[in-house]
């Protein structure tokens, strides 16, 4: 399935929103609005009306623009129903297995906790796209701030079993950071090096590095390729004290 226009908004320091367009029912929803004044003034250029949100986790950086951009377009909030009770402007709690829709486009909601205890994300394999938020990142995972490795594990192999050409689309723009531990940690993948060289041009003239695909996090994620929770774990310590 096609027909899906996808606007990456920069916001704060390093997050990424996702402004999601219909062209077919002309429908517009917004994924994980840490702030709501460039979300409202790149809708209001396109004459786009936002009627959804999806949040994938509490945080304020993914949540901060849900009450304005609700105020300014009546947009219906949508996320995790295990963190219902940290997102005051949530309208539909959804779980695993539970559906939502743009159009004709349905997202299948995957409990991806460990970043957050209540994290999910969103899969639409129809259209071989996945929104990750900070579960899954551009040769990295979230930190472990509500969850533990186990957790982490279970969803980097879920992730891994999608479709290689799945496009995932997360929150950060930490490719290079996230680079930079990869290249540490395995020095002999040549995939990890030969992609590096395209990220840091990239961020040399401030242009982006997401989407990603399941494919090319499979050859260069340290986190997707390890082998087990307790690597997993240690690699994940590793990079909370990385500085190269």
């Amino acid at each position: 399935m096609t027909g899906l226009d996808i606007v990456r908004i920069p916001a704060l320091s390093d997050n990424y929103i996702w402004l999601v367009h219909d062209q077919a029912s002309g429908e517009t929803m917004v994924v994980d609005p840490a702030e709501a004044e460039p979300v409202l003034a790149e809708a209001d250029k396109r004459g786009w009306r936002i009627g959804t949100i999806w949040n994938t986790h509490w945080h304020p950086d993914h949540t901060g623009g849900n009450a304005a951009i609700k105020e300014a377009h009546g947009a219906i909030v949508t996320g995790p129903a295990a963190e219902a009770g940290r997102i005051p402007t949530l309208d539909v709690a959804v779980g695993e297995g539970d559906t939502v829709a743009l159009g004709a486009h349905v997202a299948t909601v995957m409990e991806t906790p460990g970043h957050t205890a209540g994290h999910i994300s969103f899969h639409l394999p129809d259209d071989e796209i996945v929104f990750t938020g900070d579960t899954l990142f551009a040769m990295g995972c979230g930190r472990l701030f509500e969850g533990d490795a186990t957790q982490m594990f279970a969803n980097m192999q879920r992730l891994a079993a999608l479709p290689p050409e799945t496009i995932v689309y997360c929150a950060h723009e930490y490719t290079q950071a996230n680079g930079r531990f990869a290249r540490a940690v395995e020095p002999g993948n040549a995939a990890i090096v030969e992609r590096m060289v395209t990220v840091d041009a990239a961020r040399a003239t401030g242009e982006p590095t997401i989407p990603t695909t399941i494919a090319l996090e499979l050859a260069t994620n340290p986190f997707l390729r390890a082998a087990s929770a307790g690597e997993l774990a240690d690699r994940r310590a590793a990079k909370d004290a990385f500085r190269g």
